[in-house]
Parts: C-alpha cells; structure tokens; sequence
C-alpha cells in the first residue's frame, strides 16, 4: 500500500509511503487519504491525525503520468475529495515534513493545525512552470499568510524554499534536525489526549469559521480554472518537457 495507516495513543497516523517513486501521489493515494481522514474524524478514540512521509521526502506531489491518464475533471476526483476530507477534518492535524514537498505536499500544510520541518526541507508550488494554476486555496491563503510580494515569488515565480521560510512566512510551526521531526509531532498530537475534546473541536471550528467558506469557493473556482489550463499548450509542452527531460520551450505562446 501507497498509504499506510495506523492508530496508536490516540493519533490517527497518515503515511505517505511511496519511496521508489519519492512519495508522488496517485489518485487512488488521494481516495486512501480522505478515507482515513474521514475514519479518523469518526472514531471517537482519535484525538488527531498525523500526517507524514518518508525519511527524506514527504512528497514530490502529484504523479505526473498517473494525473496525465486520471485528469482532475469534477469535484468528486479523489484530489478534491481529499481536500475537503482535510479541511473537514474537526480534530488536530499534524504535518511532519522532511525532504521535499512539492506541489500538493505544500498547499496541504496550508490546512493542516500544526505543522514541523526539517532543516533540509524544501517547499515549492511551481503550478506556472506546468502550465497551471495553484489549488486547494493556495491562491488565497498563500497571499493572506505573507502578503502579495512573498507570495508572488512563491505562486508566480515558483520559487523554492528552505523549512525556516516556512515559519517565517506562518506555514510551519517549527524546523528542527530531521530525525527529530516525526518524534516531535507525534509528541503534539499525543498533547490532545489530555485535553477535552470538544473544547478542541469547537475552537478549531471557530479559528476556521471565517476562512472555510471563502477556501472552499476558492477550491472550486480554482479546479475549473486548472482543469481548463490542462488542455491549454502550455500545459501540454510542460508536460511533453517533463517526460522528455528537456527543458519547456514557452517562446511560441
């Protein structure tokens, strides 16, 4: 399994476990996720959810030849249900990233509670070099938590960057040595055992509230335009660049 998944003490554990591939994300991985999303926010003896993936890689993003023959095409792809199925989620999530996360693997931190890095993380959303648009609201909270000029670097540009960048622009909690990352998320996540759960859920949902509906129109709106762009030229020369390994060639549009 692509998806591994656990409860122990408490945390649901979410583990992106595709290593050969460095953790690229199918969508029967995103039908996987929200399942346990949803499993987790059921049961009653889950105080949060911990998501993480391997030493050295969180995720390299979508699987790029699994997306071309699975295309985004409606609200009820597994991409877009996993989105919802994290942002429905009304307990705790923890995020643990090491390595690379690219891609999905940084706009799904914007949803997480709790988020911890290494010192060799590297974040980037880099949807314009493919011919895309950002998703999962990126395009709206991404400005919100650093303002236009940062997020321009990040959205336009693609820049990458380092786990520290994360903390400062309000993506991540913390960075920390690698090895001591995934320890000290299941740490906070074990936190929730010893607090009253619904006071937990509540302030969740209220610290949410005015964000939830302006993030899921966002989604929605976000998905046509991205669905649309993966038809477009550009989208298909990135792509055609990708598989080639050559770089795109975007002086014809």
């Amino acid at each position: 399994m692509s998806i591994r998944t656990a409860t122990l003490n408490g945390v649901a554990t979410i583990e992106i476990a595709r290593p050969e591939k460095k953790n690229a994300i199918t969508q029967a991985m995103y039908a996987q996720m929200a399942e346990a999303l949803d499993a987790a926010k059921a049961d009653d003896a889950v105080r949060a959810v911990l998501i993480t993936g391997q030493p050295g890689i969180f995720t390299s993003g979508n699987d790029i030849e699994d997306f071309m023959q699975r295309p985004v095409g409606s609200s009820e792809s597994p991409a877009f249900v996993f989105m919802r199925a994290l942002m429905g989620c009304d307990k705790p999530v923890v995020a643990a990233v090491t390595g690379a996360a690219i891609g999905i693997g940084t706009t799904m931190l914007l949803h997480c509670d709790f988020v911890y890095v290494s010192d060799e993380a590297r974040l980037a959303m880099p949807f314009v070099s493919l011919g895309l648009v950002p998703e999962f609201a990126s395009s709206l909270i991404v400005p919100q938590l650093m303002g236009n000029a940062r997020a321009a670097e990040k959205l336009l540009l693609g820049d990458p960057f380092t786990g520290a960048d994360a903390v400062e622009c309000g993506i991540a909690n913390a960075v920390l040595p690698a090895a001591e990352v995934a320890p000290h998320a299941r740490r906070i996540a074990e936190r929730f055992n010893g607090l009253p759960p619904g006071a937990v859920r509540e302030t969740k949902r209220l610290m949410r509230r005015a964000r939830s509906a302006a993030a899921l129109e966002t989604i929605g709106i976000e998905g046509g335009v991205f669905a649309a762009r993966l038809q477009s030229p550009e989208a298909k020369e990135a792509f055609s660049a990708f598989f080639q390994k050559r770089k795109p060639d975007f002086s014809k549009f």
